[in-house]
């Protein structure tokens, strides 16, 4: 499945996946500057466990944690709950049915798209095989 066209679709509501935020945090305008534009900006608690992580990793851990506590003041952190945990369920079990696993936490981002009929954007090619879901790649 390939993305939805960015020409023919208006983003009003964004789920971001880690590669988007972290190409924002290196300073690529084209991604910071469609950020911007999106008038409401959801992040999954996933990803932002993902953002932590490199931060720690990273040469400068607490120049990256306060990047990160500064970006979480302009998005809306969206946690998983039991219906996520439904549809990650089902996503997985049909995406193994297919032969087209994709990354744990990439599914429960694409479940928390779906569940709250979000556009996910990412520059992961295999949020395609999840039927349904909507995803755009900057």
């Amino acid at each position: 499945m390939k993305p939805v066209s960015e020409s023919t679709s208006i983003q009003t509501a964004i789920l971001l996946d880690t590669n988007i935020v972290s190409a924002h945090f290196k300073g690529e305008p084209a991604v910071t500057s469609k950020l911007e534009a999106a008038v409401t900006i959801y992040l999954p608690t996933i990803v932002l466990g993902e953002l932590h992580f490199g931060a720690h990793r990273s040469p400068t851990p607490s120049k990256n944690l306060q990047r990160i506590q500064r970006f979480l003041a302009a998005v809306t952190v969206m946690s998983v709950d039991a219906a996520t945990a439904v549809l990650y369920g089902e996503v997985k079990a049909d995406l193994t049915s297919t032969g087209n696993i994709i990354p744990d936490n990439d599914l429960w981002t694409a479940a928390l798209a779906k569940q709250h009929d979000l556009t996910v954007i990412s520059r992961d090619q295999h949020f395609g095989h999840v039927a349904g879901l909507k995803w755009v790649v900057w």
